[in-house]
């Protein structure tokens, strides 16, 4: 997993513009939280995810925020390898592609659960993952959504014992949803 890029600047072309009600079809799949949740909005400009690919996505999204127990919203754009790797260089100034890039845009600095968050995607990392993994591509990039969500409330995965947290966080989340472990069941499994 990648850590949050430096800057807290969105990417040029963002999840999606903020929920305007607009949103249709493959463009984007919007699924609201409890009343006091958060929200999650998640855009496939290019199709990249079937109709019931994203609506699943969609809807374990919004299990795990409820899980997490966040207010505020969190939107996901799905992007391929090309558009991730620029966006890596850009933001992160890391050639190359990875599975998630973070962008914190909230305000809070009090420690307050409001989410305000733009991530990029990578479908592609996630077909790659999946086929050594053997779970749904949905599955893997539910993990990446909640893997950006956690470094926004605070997890980071900079040292050993951080990593520790936050993959003990997303096996607790996931597990919770239905899933299981993703990430750190397969890395355990492997004998990491």
């Amino acid at each position: 997993m990648d850590e949050p890029p430096s800057t807290t600047e969105p990417p040029s072309e963002p999840a999606e513009p903020r929920p305007s009600g607009r949103h249709t079809g493959a463009a984007a799949n919007a699924h609201k939280g409890s009343p006091s949740g958060a929200a999650i909005e998640l855009a496939d400009p290019h199709g990249l995810l079937d109709a019931a690919q994203r609506e699943e996505l969609s809807r374990m999204c919004a299990c795990a925020l409820e899980v997490l127990n966040t207010t505020g919203s969190v939107r996901a754009k799905l992007v391929a390898d090309t558009e991730m790797a620029a966006a890596h260089e850009q933001y992160s100034n890391v050639p190359g592609t990875t599975d998630v890039l973070t962008f914190d845009m909230s305000e809070n600095d009090n420690g307050a659960c409001d989410l305000d968050v733009d991530l990029l995607i990578c479908v592609d990392e996630a077909c790659r993952q999946v086929a050594q993994r053997g779970h749904p591509v949905t599955h893997e990039l539910t993990l990446y959504i909640v893997h950006g969500v956690l470094h926004c409330l605070g997890f980071d995965d900079h040292t050993d014992e951080d990593a520790r947290a936050i993959h003990a966080e997303e096996d607790r989340v996931l597990s919770a949803i239905g899933i299981g472990r993703v990430y750190s069941g397969e890395r355990e499994g492997a004998g990491a």
